[in-house]
């Protein structure tokens, strides 16, 4: 797990100063501590920062191939290399290391841009091929490793980790970008389409980019997506065993590292899965630690202990204050662009304690995703039931205004705020997910933006992009497309943009076993009665592990990663919401309606609303302007 940078001179092969990639990398120290090397050559200059995780000794980055004419740098690992390797030198490839870093060289040289299929595992790379005068950006399947990249005004094209690299570059105008405050006040982050300094792109999970020397940039172009479109013929007996059978070897595969290794627990059935799985395949007590909290409510550690005492782990559990807010800042500092999942805090702080024993841990994340665990999802599923049988013009007709007088419930579980029902079921499927997996509506963001903001965004909605990926999807069901749009969009944007930056900001290398494309692309095949049943998601993924986990960690109620930023907005954090109102960062971007914001915060501290996330958005999008624009 590693940080790179680089930069490459797509018209004519300039020279590239070292001091720049060296200061591109700088910010970004702490993805990888135990070394650091830079490589140029004509028109190209390449930079890398290394946790080492494998082949400890052996595999310096930025690394060169025999002859010299490619190098690569690269974050991230393939977890089949070794069945790679093998193959590769039974067609003549020699090596002189025994990591992964230099299986991608010979699988680029031996199968060019098709190498990216026959590789399971996550990465962002940058390859500089010689002969072919070329430039390859590559990133994984789902997006766990990121990339950033932008045209500058010399030509060249600069990319890195993170956002923090390319500021570094003196060509970049650190121009704030309305269309993503836009997007971040939607979604709650801004989304890999977007970025909030101008003219930076991330390049999307499952793309590719190859520059050419003499050639115009061209646009990303996508090598690999979930598809929805088929279903197998299987019992549920066969699926869930045959997804035990992948689950298997999606952990086992990435047990594999020279460092210690460990992994996250949390008491809920994907975690617990993860270190079933672990444990049966370990001949060493399994390494686990859990985040607990101060208040019952929100404390798992129950749970986690009862997996820990199951499967003989070697446990450790760290109780933190529910208002544990000293973190901000660094946070904040860690995501450059604005992000509002405020459960960033306990994550910070379950990988600060793995870090302490292990350089590598595994997580749960991404069975939610792949076999609709999230309550919204499930709402979506009957919604959609719903729909089917109501005209739309009735839909519209009748719960529309239905929605608009009934009262407004924040505090209640959404299957008891009859508003937000109603007023879902009176658009479309693809309307009504959007809004359900966003945080802040489109008439609120009206009220929010003053004439001149809502001028200059146009028809740019934040929503938008939900709309088009559920329109686009390679899908059977309804439930497929508002699946297949988390995984382009709420994945990569929120839940693995969430674990890679607060993991490598201590320095741990996150997987996460449970997104292995081969388990991704056969939950896509699942009909919907697999994954949700009886008003419950990730039915076919409980099912498979009934030999493993007890029933009352598999259909106990979910519970999440909570973060109690409305009790702190009224509480220790009064006077920060107060400040809000008259922010001199929000007031001088020219963009709100202070007297809105003012408004907002009035209702929240005096209980009449509950508006602590769109509080804790602006909270967060105040502090990123002022970082990055000084505004």
């Amino acid at each position: 797990m590693c940080g790179i940078a680089g930069i490459y001179h797509i018209e004519t092969a300039k020279p590239v100063d070292p001091s720049r990639v060296r200061a591109m990398l700088h910010p970004m120290s702490h993805r990888g501590p135990d070394g650091a090397g830079d490589w140029t050559a004509p028109g190209v200059g390449l930079g890398h920062l290394r946790l080492s995780i494998i082949d400890i000794a052996g595999s310096p980055q930025p690394m060169a191939s025999d002859d010299e004419m490619v190098t690569l740098t690269y974050n991230g690992e393939i977890y089949n290399f070794r069945e790679l390797r093998a193959e590769l030198e039974d067609r003549g490839h020699r090596f002189r290391t025994s990591g992964d870093t230099e299986v991608i060289i010979a699988a680029w040289r031996q199968w060019g841009v098709e190498c990216l299929s026959r590789f399971n595992g996550m990465f962002a790379f940058a390859i500089h091929d010689h002969a072919r005068g070329c430039l390859f950006l590559a990133r994984d399947r789902l997006g766990v490793k990121p990339l950033h990249h932008v045209r500058l005004s010399d030509g060249s094209i600069a990319f890195a980790s993170e956002l923090k690299g390319l500021l570094r570059h003196p060509l970049l105008r650190q121009e704030a970008n309305l269309s993503a405050v836009e997007d971040f006040l939607a979604l709650g982050y801004v989304p890999d389409d977007n970025c909030i300094v101008a003219g930076v792109e991330k390049l999307p999970a499952g793309h590719f980019l190859l520059l050419e020397r003499g050639k115009p940039v061209p646009a990303p172009t996508r090598w690999w997506a979930p598809d929805f479109s088929k279903r197998i013929r299987a019992s549920e007996g066969e699926a869930a065993e045959h997804l035990a059978h992948l689950m298997r070897a999606a952990v086992t595969d990435r047990m594999v590292a020279d460092v210690p290794l460990g992994a996250f627990l949390s008491g809920g059935v994907d975690s617990s899965a993860v270190v079933a799985l672990m444990a049966e395949a370990s001949a060493k007590a399994v390494k686990t630690c859990t985040i607990g909290f101060d208040q019952a409510a929100l404390d798992e550690t129950a749970y986690a202990q009862q997996i820990a005492e199951r499967f003989a782990t070697d446990h450790r559990t760290r109780t933190v204050a529910a208002g544990d807010f000293a973190l901000i800042d660094k946070i904040a500092d860690m995501f450059d662009e604005p992000f509002a999942d405020a459960s960033a805090l306990p994550t910070y702080r379950v990988c600060e304690l793995a870090r302490e024993e292990v350089t590598v841990a595994l997580s749960g994340d991404g069975a939610d995703e792949a076999f609709a665990g999230y309550r919204r999802l499930v709402f979506q599923h009957q919604e959609e039931r719903l729909r089917g049988m109501i005209p739309r013009v009735l839909r519209k007709g009748l719960f529309g205004p239905l929605s608009r007088v009934w009262p407004q419930m924040d505090w209640a579980p959404r299957p008891l705020r009859a508003r937000a029902t109603l007023a879902s079921l009176s658009k479309s499927g693809a309307e009504g997910y959007a809004e359900a997996v966003g945080v802040t509506g489109p008439a609120q963001r009206a009220r929010l933006f003053n004439d001149a903001a809502l001028h200059g965004l146009g028809d740019h909605v934040g929503e938008a992009r939900y709309w088009k990926a559920m329109a686009e999807a390679p899908a059977c069901e309804p439930l497929d497309r508002a699946q297949y749009a988390d995984l382009q969009i709420w994945l990569p944007g929120d839940i693995l943009t969430k674990t890679d930056r607060m993991s490598m900001a201590v320095s741990l290398e996150a997987r996460e076993p449970l997104l292995d494309y081969r388990l991704i692309e056969f939950a896509a095949t699942l009909p919907a009665s697999m994954r949700v049943q009886r008003g419950t998601g990730k039915a076919i993924l409980k099912k498979a592990m009934e030999r493993y986990l007890p029933h009352d960690i598999l259909y106990r109620p979910k519970m999440g990663f909570v973060t109690p930023v409305s009790h702190w907005f009224r509480g220790p954090l009064v006077e920060q919401a107060k400040a809000l109102a008259t922010s001199s960062t929000l007031a001088r971007s020219g963009w709100f309606d202070m007297a809105e914001i003012e408004r907002i915060v009035a209702a929240h501290q005096s209980g009449r609303r509950d508006h602590g996330r769109l509080i804790w958005q602006f909270f967060m999008l105040e502090k990123s302007l002022a970082k990055l624009f000084g505004i």
